[in-house]
């Protein structure tokens, strides 16, 4: 064991340094909270007024006299004590604020040995007390003069004996006492109860205010919680975020994040759209990517559906270029979207606008998309990545060849206004979507009630009486008794005298010398 290279749990603690449970405590190895010598013991705040017991622990007028009225006990010892027992103390500060002693103007600090002299309350380092009352036997306050006796220095700070200073050994710290005056108590249920001096203007603001305030409502905050349809394969992450951030209100499952309803009813669209714009040149069919670009599709036909288009006008017109309208005030610089302001682009690499009638949305810049759409007269490539392209046109090439024969100014306004009546719509794949997501919900809906709804008991078959044990124990002897009575009575066939019925006798067939069904046989 001598020449072993570690040290046991047992050999550490008790015999190389380790602290030993038995050991007595040293005040100088005691971990405690060092009280500053210029703080209230009672309220641990810097004092104002101080006052002292015979032991030196210093208190503030303030917090010491509503204690003693309570309590009638020292807050650090617990020893009875009344306002008879507490002396004066009169500190002398230098020209930076700083206490001091008045007579070595020495700067009281925590290493500072401080004395008070109980008959006059007057504080002096403890050397000039040592020096010229103790070792000259002067025993006159060295400021007043007074008379005083060796039992009346009051020690506040020995740096030799701390342990007077240390928070977790006071009394009302141990015990949690604590004094609510008057005032503190209506502080808490009266903003205005530590209101000294009030001003005329501030009292009628104040006395307006209690008249007609209203206490603001709590809305009470209900969680959505992801349905069958909207969920996504991701969590909400306040699960984390609660673990991580005290902002959040603790959280102990992961909830799926719910999806916007616009991706969940996009993801139903499986067709394209059918419309008709009416012009006062003749009819434009428009077959629409519903199911490539659904934002953009949705868009125009849900301002379609509202009238939006109905009597607007194709503000500007390029031949061999394209016809451009969709804005109300026929200028070219208003229009809206279906849901206010602006939307995205939703550009796909796969529609190019190649050939006469694509359909696209113009544009001011990048994700500025609102009403206003062209159709092409010919190829435009060079738009491609710049504008959205949602539909192309399938029916009334003659009436687009019309509207760009019509002439127009320097400006590329059409001489004569082309006129767009109205929009009639044929298949419109998001009413449909927005119905069957609604009809699906409903019936998972109803699913949930019916298997939440409580369940009918189900018949439970009669349990059948026992009579006996063995082979027909469910027979009732009642019944047997009586089928033997009916058994042993006398019939016209004859009977046995064991109470049993006897088979009548076969008769035999008749021989014959003819082939019959071989029963003779």
């Amino acid at each position: 064991q001598s020449d072993k290279l570690w040290l046991t749990t047992q050999e550490w603690k008790y015999f190389f340094g380790g602290k030993k449970p038995d050991r007595k405590s040293d005040p100088d190895e005691v971990d405690f909270k060092r009280l500053p010598f210029d703080h209230c013991a009672l309220s641990l705040q810097p004092f104002e007024n101080p006052y002292c017991d015979d032991e030196g622990h210093v208190f503030d007028l303030v917090h010491i006299v509503p204690y003693l009225k309570k309590y009638k006990s020292n807050p650090c010892t617990g020893a009875p004590l009344d306002s008879k027992g507490l002396t004066k103390l009169n500190m002398q500060k230098n020209a930076a604020g700083e206490y001091h002693c008045p007579v070595m103007y020495k700067v009281f600090n925590t290493s500072t040995h401080i004395a008070a002299i109980k008959t006059t309350g007057n504080v002096f380092c403890y050397e000039a007390i040592e020096e010229l009352n103790i070792k000259a036997k002067n025993f006159k306050d060295l400021l007043s003069d007074e008379p005083f006796t060796r039992s009346d220095i009051i020690v506040l700070q020995d740096p030799r004996n701390m342990t007077k200073f240390n928070l977790s050994g006071f009394h009302h710290v141990k015990n949690s006492l604590k004094v609510d005056d008057a005032e503190l108590i209506r502080a808490k249920t009266d903003p205005k109860a530590r209101m000294k001096k009030v001003n005329p203007e501030t009292r009628d603001t104040l006395a307006e205010l209690e008249r007609t305030y209203k206490a603001p409502e709590v809305a009470k905050s209900e969680t959505a919680k992801a349905d069958k349809f909207n969920a996504a394969h991701y969590t909400t992450g306040l699960r984390g975020a609660s673990l991580t951030s005290t902002a959040y209100d603790r959280v102990t499952q992961g909830d799926a994040a719910i999806l916007d309803e616009e991706i969940v009813k996009y993801r139903m669209v499986k067709k394209k759209g059918y419309a008709r714009l009416t012009t006062n040149y003749g009819p434009l069919n428009l077959e629409l990517y519903c199911d490539v670009v659904p934002k953009t599709c949705e868009n125009f036909l849900k301002l379609a559906a509202k009238g939006y288009y109905n009597g607007t006008i194709f503000h500007r017109s390029i031949r061999h270029f394209m016809v451009q309208g969709g804005d109300p005030t026929g200028t070219g610089t208003g229009g809206d979207s279906y849901w206010g302001g602006t939307f995205k682009d939703d550009i796909k690499q796969h529609l190019s606008h190649t050939g006469r009638g694509v359909l696209s949305m113009a544009n001011s810049g990048p994700d500025t998309n609102k009403s206003q759409f062209f159709i092409t007269y010919r190829s435009c490539k060079h738009l491609d990545g710049k504008h959205t392209i949602f539909g192309k046109l399938v029916g009334g090439m003659d009436t687009l060849t019309a509207i760009e024969a019509v002439g127009t100014d320097n400006k590329d306004k059409p001489v004569t206004d082309i006129i767009l009546e109205r929009v009639a719509i044929f298949v419109d794949p998001f009413q449909e979507a927005e119905e069957e997501l609604a009809k699906l919900r409903q019936e998972e809906l109803d699913k949930q009630n019916a298997e939440a709804a409580p369940k009918k008991p189900e018949k439970r078959h009669e349990e059948r009486k026992v009579f006996s044990s063995g082979v027909g124990k469910y027979i009732n002897p009642a019944v047997k008794k009586d089928a033997r009575k009916d058994a042993a009575a006398p019939s016209s066939s004859g009977g046995s005298s064991d109470g049993f019925a006897v088979p009548p006798p076969r008769k035999k067939a008749k021989a014959s010398g003819q082939f019959g069904d071989f029963s003779s046989w």
